[in-house]
């Protein structure tokens, strides 16, 4: 039924990102549907079910489809994966490409917290090339360490075809 939903461009998937892997990775891929508002009107409510959470999810689904749509309309080749460790290390996306890569982690919270930078941190050791960028709900750019931390505002207006992410 998956497949059908992505034949019908209801749905995408992310694989994992794996190249030169050096810790153990998930395998499973990760599903978006093709617009959050289709997520959060297909989702079952529950009264045990904690807001910030679903949005949370949103959120990230709204990150993720403006960035399979910045990925598809590059004239060159881009990809667009996650990653995930076995001891459950994170990162939500990573964009790849010619001049291209960035290790994207989203946050529902209005601030940043030092845990929020984990699964980044340990993306950058592994690949140092990467550019680490934590998107939240707060207002202003600043870095914590190596991460550029942006408001997610201020992000999806700078996603355009002609634009290069950073």
């Amino acid at each position: 039924y998956l497949q059908i939903l992505e034949d019908l461009l209801l749905s995408f998937h992310l694989s994992i990102f794996r190249r030169k892997s050096k810790r153990d990775l998930v395998s499973q891929e990760k599903f978006y549907f093709f617009d959050v508002g289709v997520y959060l009107s297909m989702r079952p409510k529950n009264l045990y079910d904690i807001p910030s959470e679903i949005e949370g999810a949103a959120l990230e689904g709204l990150v993720a489809q403006h960035l399979k749509g910045w990925v598809d309309a590059q004239k060159e080749k881009h990809q667009l994966h996650y990653w995930r460790t076995r001891s459950k290390l994170e990162v939500d996306f990573i964009v790849s490409g010619p001049k291209t890569f960035l290790a994207i982690e989203v946050k529902n919270g209005k601030a940043v917290h030092p845990k929020d930078l984990h699964g980044l941190q340990a993306f950058i050791d592994d690949y140092p090339e990467a550019t680490p960028l934590l998107l939240y709900r707060g207002k202003q750019t600043y870095k914590e360490g190596k991460v550029s931390c942006i408001p997610i505002e201020t992000f999806l207006k700078m996603i355009h075809p002609e634009n290069p992410l950073l």
